[in-house]
């Protein structure tokens, strides 16, 4: 089952002479449950389709579609709904709110949507990533792989459509980065979460379903 696609995806930057597409017209499609990594150099568009695809940037022209939904053509507040449900974000850099605890910054999606958190699925997914016994420490009492793992935490906690892991493993020593990989892999395996990875570094890339090589905003390779 398809649970994302790309229509000939365009992001233009400047005007005129100085106009260069950063995406340049890619097309694909992602499987529910696949684990698929993006990767290219620096400057060759793999972060801005990660963007484009995460609803934070909108695309020039093309479409992209989650489960079915035309996100490029969503206004702000419907857009702003649909990201919080249905796309899980994980950080370089953690974006963790320093003032929260461990759980409460898990928990902080579904209390913006105006739910209540479930208990049971809490546990699970702290129990499963190696946190549970860490809830109620703030983030500047966490070792940075334990700052991810509250990260992907917080990004899986709504069971969205899409998990957009962006450089997870860029800002952790070798010991953290396996382990973060692991905890990737096994979310996609035992959840069944659809996984998109972007990173520079191809044997991390090697660990997922399929590679797709970006090179001057267009698909240069898949793999």
């Amino acid at each position: 089952m398809e649970i994302l696609k790309t229509e000939n995806l365009v992001k233009t930057y400047g005007e005129g002479d100085n106009a260069f597409n950063a995406v340049d017209g890619i097309t694909m499609s992602i499987e529910k449950g696949e684990f698929v990594a993006i990767v290219g150099q620096s400057g060759s568009g793999k972060s801005t389709l990660m963007h484009l695809l995460g609803g934070v940037d909108k695309p020039t022209s093309g479409r992209i579609l989650i489960d079915g939904n035309e996100i490029n053509t969503m206004n702000a507040d419907k857009l702003a709904i649909f990201r919080r449900r249905q796309i899980g974000i994980v950080y370089q850099f953690y974006n963790l709110i320093p003032i929260l605890t461990a759980e409460e910054n898990v928990t902080l999606p579904i209390e913006l949507d105006g739910r209540k958190v479930e208990p049971e699925k809490l546990d699970e997914i702290m129990t499963l990533l190696g946190i549970n016994d860490r809830r109620k420490n703030l983030p500047n009492q966490l070792s940075g792989g334990q700052q991810q793992r509250v990260s992907i935490a917080r990004a899986i906690i709504n069971n969205p459509a899409i998990l957009l892991a962006d450089e997870p493993t860029g800002n952790l020593d070798t010991k953290a980065t396996d382990d973060i990989v692991s905890l990737l892999k096994m979310t996609n395996k035992t959840l069944g979460q659809t996984i998109i990875m972007i990173t520079h570094n191809l044997e991390i890339a090697k660990e997922a379903d399929r590679i797709i090589r970006i090179s001057d905003g267009k698909i240069a390779e898949e793999v």
